[in-house]
């Protein structure tokens, strides 16, 4: 339920629809993002909805009551009819602006880490990605180099000014990620981990959240609302490729999620199209059409030697390649009306 008071609505009016929906042992959570006050009332709704709608509809200060069908709430346009920008140290993500996300898939030395970044800013890019703890299908693959990967991270950040994404794996390791970190990426895995996305929703910082292989649409956003829930609208969501019957790529990329995801949420959409193929020679039409289709950025995995990576070479640019590939999106961000100026 989403009640949207007047324009004209006192604080006094506001705080009284507060506390009548505490009363009834539900939760308010106010929208922060619009000049309107919009609440929407959180908790166990359905047996007298009707009811309650007549109820707080009557109320002063309130224009209309809205009964959402859908079970994500937070998430939901009719909350937030405004797209949301998240901030990331002066970042933003969502809006006109087109943010572009590159890095190694792994951090696997300070070297080879600097220089990755140092060509990425250089060549556009304004998020530095990079993975200190690495989930992978073997377990006897590359695992990450944890917290010194964080610290290596950090000295990225320091020599290029460039905020970092890493992501988190387990609760236990939200606290050290979230003190290195400008941005916590929930990977596909854990999409539906909800102890963890609780966990990363407590901290307020902003958190990216990938899809899963086999969730639909609805199951991204409701895993959305948990973070939200918690108090934290900093989410960004993430397309990377989903299961199909299709083998000729890793993943099949669901371009048809962007305008669907635009159209149900008011959350920022990225792309990652590197995992979404597992093919350095996909990577750049896949991250063109997901610009075309109304993406809000990508990310994009670089190695400065993929035939040597620890993790995920065949999917990485080089660095010349990512360059040339940054002046294509360009000008397809021009043809779209969305701005993609440089990181430098």
């Amino acid at each position: 339920m989403i009640i949207v008071m007047r324009l004209q609505a006192t604080p006094d009016e506001v705080q009284k629809v507060e506390q009548e929906i505490e009363s009834i042992g539900l939760r308010p959570f106010i929208n922060p993002g619009v000049e309107r006050k919009v609440i929407a009332v959180l908790g166990e709704v359905d047996v007298h909805k009707a009811d309650l709608a007549e109820h707080f509809s009557m109320m002063a200060g309130v224009e209309r009551v809205e009964l959402i069908s859908q079970l994500w709430k937070l998430t939901s346009r009719s909350y937030h009819p405004e797209d949301t920008i998240v901030d990331v140290a002066g970042v933003k993500i969502g809006g006109k602006q087109l943010t572009i996300t590159a890095g190694p898939c792994s951090v696997e030395n300070e070297q080879q880490t600097l220089e990755v970044a140092e060509a990425v800013k250089s060549a556009g890019a304004h998020l530095f990605r990079g993975g200190a703890f690495k989930p992978r299908t073997s377990p006897y693959s590359f695992q990450g180099l944890g917290e010194e990967g964080l610290k290596i991270l950090a000295k990225a950040r320091e020599k290029t000014g460039l905020p970092i994404i890493t992501e988190v794996m387990d609760t236990h390791e939200v606290e050290l990620v979230a003190k290195y970190a400008d941005i916590l990426q929930v990977g596909t895995r854990n999409m539906q981990n909800y102890a963890l996305l609780k966990k990363v929703g407590a901290t307020g910082q902003p958190v990216l959240l990938k899809r899963g292989l086999g969730s639909k649409v609805r199951d991204l956003l409701m895993s959305a609302e948990y973070i939200m829930a918690e108090g934290n609208n900093k989410v960004i969501l993430c397309e990377r490729g989903i299961t199909t019957f299709e083998d000729s790529c890793r993943n099949t990329t669901d371009i048809n999620a962007i305008p669907v995801l635009k159209n149900w949420t008011h959350l920022p959409v990225m792309v990652d199209p590197s995992h979404a193929t597992g093919d350095w020679r996909y990577v750049g039409p896949i991250a063109l059409a997901a610009v075309a289709a109304g993406a809000d950025g990508l990310l994009i995995e670089v190695h400065n030697d993929p035939s040597r990576a620890l993790s995920d070479g065949p999917q990485s640019l080089k660095p010349k390649r990512f360059a040339e590939l940054m002046g294509q999106i360009s000008k397809i961000a021009e043809v779209v009306n969305r701005q993609c100026g440089t990181g430098s």
